[in-house]
């Protein structure tokens, strides 16, 4: 299937507003459902997603269809001026279903086969599962495929959710399929694995299983192909049910994704889905202040959209509070405004919640919803949500249509992930995701936007590319970074990258980006204690809080150095010149002061800024959406839409060096302003 590009067709030009509604928990309250669509009406919700959770209802028992219930909720929306994303059902399974057909449950590494119940206990390579889910989901494309009401598909839900892959025969056999796709030959296969280890080499493919606590689970080759197996068997489940849906239907397809999760390849996914959506649940309030988690939740934005590199749907967030956490804290006042604005400044079209009335029963009845189990409007977080609501509203015609550009990119690859952390090496505590947010916070200090891309990426047409942790170098990433920098980019790197190939085998001889780094690493040593090293770094010396790489230089120049034990003196940051361009390698994890100095240096020389013309204080940031038609004339394209975001539980004052218009009250924006606490300003100019 080729990479599609469908876009949401927004009701009557305004930005989505609304969340998952679950009006089939309350049929038997009439009551219920005609107040839903009164304070629906007064929070400006214009969309809705239904179905999510259904499938019981839909088809109570196997073969029997009800859609009456579906048929009569989606016309009266309709009426209301309310739109419908409808989902396939597939997140959690009837009782019927996965009761009375064994194979449609997951099984464990230790070949248990789970009980009915749970999310996401369904096995992807089973040939009843798909045959259900075929049957309920052309039945649901037939019936509302062309209903003027229903504007997308969202296909399942939190594919992969939390508990694991299924290990049953079914999918054990597709995996051996795979791995002959993949290699050819088992001699291949054994050759990648380096299988002679510990003698393991497989003579039949039926010798192969998956990764189990009580078999084979020390082969990083083994293990490495096992996640991406997985992650692609669910997607091609996926596939299935977009096929399917499609029968019958022409609208947008997409799956509310949930960002650095683990187990499946976004990347991968994303070319699937005509639109990207996500879930994003941050941990506001829960540490001494809220900048760190408002940067995680700026890189899970900036990653959304780089999926596609186009505008995507914040499908799921919370209004007020989750209830699955260590400890669940209410959004403060003015959290919401601010942490739903983020997403519509990093590219989101769309603040939708999980979800608009709580249960009254089960494990999320205390999960945060618009509408509480009691005072029905009158609470402080319908107001905030109605508040939003006509936010949006008024901001969505000067949004739609536009995009950031960023002239820098992160890499992020989600196979390097798999292997980085598997890896029995100088440190078994390596967090990769951490690594990469700690480069991501300086472009997030200074308003500058990066894209977060994998190392199938183009690199052409960046000017600054960081790739720190890049353990593996797979396909033709070496050969894209080498051109890269010889026409003229600037490549940032690290310790520990470069050390093995797609397979996970080490590289013989020397680093294979020797010539454009100007190094060879020697040892990689992961300092505690009394050991811990300080790096030089003009002028100022900085802690080491983690691995160091101990290397000499060939052709690049030392620009930081350690300051203690054996290689005291020997490079700890380098820089070289090759082609038309420079690369670096910094060759320990250093504290985040270390990396501010760095990357001010560096944006410098580079002449990167935000061009919002401010400096900005500590805890506030900004980020700019422009016009993504790129054949319109420079004097028609319309102005940038900046959105100034404090992230701070106190009053700050911004010194702003240009002119801007407050797209919201129409005021002039210039000189020193106050940015109230959870504070965003919208501003053109």
């Amino acid at each position: 299937m080729p990479e599609t590009n469908k876009m949401i067709v927004f009701p009557e030009g305004r930005l989505l507003h609304g969340g998952d509604y679950n009006p089939d928990q309350w049929l038997k309250y009439p009551e219920i459902l005609k107040e839903d669509l009164e304070w629906m009406k007064q929070a400006q919700v214009n969309c809705v997603t239904l179905g999510v959770f259904s499938w019981v209802k839909l088809e109570p028992f196997d073969g029997e269809y009800e859609f009456s219930w579906l048929h009569e909720i989606i016309d009266r929306l309709y009426k209301n001026g309310i739109y419908t994303i409808l989902a396939t059902p597939t997140g959690a399974l009837p009782m019927w279903l996965s009761s009375e057909n064994e194979e449609v449950r997951m099984m464990d590494d230790r070949g248990t086969r789970r009980l009915p119940g749970s999310r996401h206990n369904f096995c992807p390579s089973s040939p009843k599962m798909r045959q259900k889910m075929r049957q309920i989901d052309s039945r649901l494309s037939e019936e509302f495929g062309k209903h003027p009401g229903v504007i997308a598909w969202h296909i399942s839900n939190e594919y992969g959710g939390r508990d694991g892959d299924c290990h049953c025969p079914y999918c054990e056999a597709a995996f051996r399929t795979w791995l002959q796709n993949r290699y050819g030959s088992l001699e291949n296969l054994n050759e990648s694995w380096w299988t002679g280890f510990w003698s393991h080499t497989y003579t039949d493919w039926e010798q192969i299983h998956s990764p189990s606590s009580i078999g084979e689970n020390g082969l990083h080759g083994l293990k490495l192909d096992w996640r991406r197996f997985c992650s692609d068997q669910l997607l091609d489940f996926c596939k299935e049910e977009i096929r399917s849906v499609r029968a019958h239907s022409e609208l947008p397809v997409l799956t509310n994704l949930m960002v650095f999760f683990k187990p499946l390849d976004y990347f991968k996914w994303a070319k699937e889905l005509d639109m990207v959506s996500l879930d994003n649940y941050p941990s506001w309030h829960s540490q001494q202040d809220d900048i760190r988690e408002g940067q995680i939740a700026s890189a899970v934005f900036h990653l959304t959209r780089s999926l596609k590199k186009a505008p995507f749907l914040l499908m799921e967030s919370t209004p007020s509070l989750v209830n699955w956490k260590q400890d669940n804290m209410v959004k403060r006042p003015g959290m919401h405004g601010l942490s739903s604005l983020q997403a519509v400044a990093y590219g989101a079209d769309s603040v939708q919640y999980f979800q608009w009335r709580k249960s009254r029963g089960g494990v999320e009845k205390y999960h945060g919803a618009v509408i509480d189990h009691r005072n029905g409007n009158q609470t402080r977080t319908f107001r905030e949500v109605a508040h939003l609501g006509g936010r949006l509203a008024k901001i969505s015609k000067k949004v739609i249509g536009t995009l950031q550009k960023p002239k820098a990119a992160l890499i992020f690859d989600w196979e390097n992930w798999w292997a980085v952390e598997d890896v029995q090496a100088v440190s078994n505590h390596i967090d990769y995701l951490d690594t990469v947010l700690r480069y991501f916070r300086p472009f997030w200090n200074r308003g500058i936007d990066v894209d977060i891309i994998n190392m199938d990426g183009d690199l052409i047409g960046y000017s600054l590319v960081v790739a720190p942790m890049n353990y593996m170098y797979r396909g033709n990433y070496m050969e894209h970074v080498r051109d890269f920098v010889k026409k003229g980019g600037t490549y940032v790197t690290t310790y520990w990258s470069g050390e093995v190939d797609g397979s996970d085998l080490c590289f013989l001889k020397s680093h294979p980006l020797s010539d454009v780094l100007g190094i060879e690493p020697e040892e990689i040593d992961a300092p505690v204690g009394q050991w811990r090293n300080m790096v030089s770094y003009q002028g100022k010396e900085y802690q080491v809080e983690g691995l160091t790489a101990i290397l000499h230089t060939t052709t690049a120049k030392a620009l930081a150095v350690y300051e203690k034990d054996f290689y005291k003196g020997s490079p700890a940051v380098t820089e070289n010149h090759f082609g038309e361009g420079d690369a670096y390698f910094i060759a320990s994890e250093n504290e985040d002061a270390f990396h501010e100095e760095f990357f001010d240096n560096l944006f410098g020389k580079l002449h990167l800024e935000s061009g919002f013309g401010a400096n900005l204080p500590a805890g506030v940031t900004v980020t700019v959406r422009k016009k993504t038609d790129e054949k319109m004339q420079p004097d028609n394209i319309q102005a940038a839409v900046w959105f100034l975001q404090n992230f701070r539980a106190e009053e700050v004052q911004v010194t702003i060096e240009k002119s801007y218009i407050d797209i919201e009250t129409g005021e002039q924006v210039t000189g020193t302003i106050v940015l109230e606490p959870y504070m965003c300003r919208i501003l053109e100019g």
